[in-house]
């Protein structure tokens, strides 16, 4: 069992507690009587117990890619309501500030190009962001005051899905280290307003979408029919943004022993090598030079 099982993460349900289920699944296929005996499992990417959508859980050696995953690009649909913003800046939070003021889709529809693009934005103070060794939302549910640096993103694309009186429900393709939630907050305010997100949907996580998804009900019952490799999708499915590179028998034995390859023609850059269909490693190449940066066992 190497390869990856898309969770369609249910609304209350945190990230560790997906990872949990995917072992238990593995357990009550027949994978190991116990949880030690199990491949290695972690998860792609956090997503808040609030939010719900695409959660990519490596399995066996795909877990040597999650890091990867966690720098991939994002997409979410979201809303926002407008009028009050909560101490969570979501549905969890008690109210902090209210507003009178409703902005139309026009104005909307006008400030987006403010948030498109690199920005800098502030993360939540309910996030899980380190102040001092602490994690900040156990600092902000003391009621202690939390001041998060200011870091730079990137909203690579950001639209309107729809509107509905008091809220507009928009969708983001958005880089690593994006809160949704600050987001929301921002655009808010320079809507001269205030808000809060009441839904949090992740559509796509790297090269994942919803489409290769599964609920946990199908998770649970693949386990108990024992026909849990039809939900696995392939190690190679986490690197299908980055060519593949054919290697001899010879080639793929020096990589395997960490040796260097030379004189090979490839594009610089990352390339997954391969040895027939058996993935050897996440490689990287410069001036036909092939370097191992992450290696499988298989």
């Amino acid at each position: 069992m190497h390869g990856w099982i898309i969770l369609d993460k249910p609304l209350g349900l945190g990230s560790t507690q997906g990872v949990s289920a995917v072992k238990r699944a593995l357990r009550d296929s027949g994978y190991g009587p116990k949880l030690r005996d199990l491949p290695k499992v972690g998860h792609g990417g956090t997503l808040d117990p609030l939010a719900t959508g695409v959660l990519p859980i490596a399995v066996g050696e795909a877990t040597k890619l999650a890091g990867r995953m966690l720098d991939s690009d994002k997409v979410y649909d979201f809303t926002i309501r407008f009028g009050i913003e909560t101490d969570t800046l979501d549905l969890e939070g008690a109210p902090v500030a209210e507003s009178d003021v409703r902005p139309t889709r026009a104005q909307v529809e006008a400030v987006l190009p403010r948030f498109t693009g690199p920005i800098d934005q502030v993360p939540p103070a309910y996030s899980a962001l380190k102040v001092d060794g602490a994690r900040a939302y156990d600092l902000a549910r003391k009621g202690e005051a939390v001041t998060l640096a200011t870091r730079a993103v990137t909203i690579h694309t950001l639209t309107i899905a729809d509107t509905d009186g008091d809220s507009v429900t928009l969708t983001a393709c958005v880089s690593k280290g994006t809160y949704i939630r600050s987001l929301a907050r921002d655009i808010a305010l320079a809507l001269g307003s205030v808000g809060h997100v009441t839904m949090l949907r992740r559509v796509k996580a790297g090269p994942f979408t919803l489409d290769s998804a599964i609920s946990l009900d199908k998770l649970a019952e693949a386990a108990m029919g024992r026909t849990l490799e039809q939900c696995l999708l392939p190690l190679r499915a986490g690197l299908d943004d980055i060519p593949a590179l054919l290697l001899e028998p010879g080639q793929a034995g020096a990589l395997r022993q960490g040796k260097v390859l030379t004189g090979i023609a490839a594009d610089d850059g990352q390339h997954f090598a391969l040895d027939g269909d058996t993935p050897v490693a996440l490689v990287a190449v410069s001036d036909g030079t092939v370097r191992v940066v992450r290696g499988f066992n298989l």
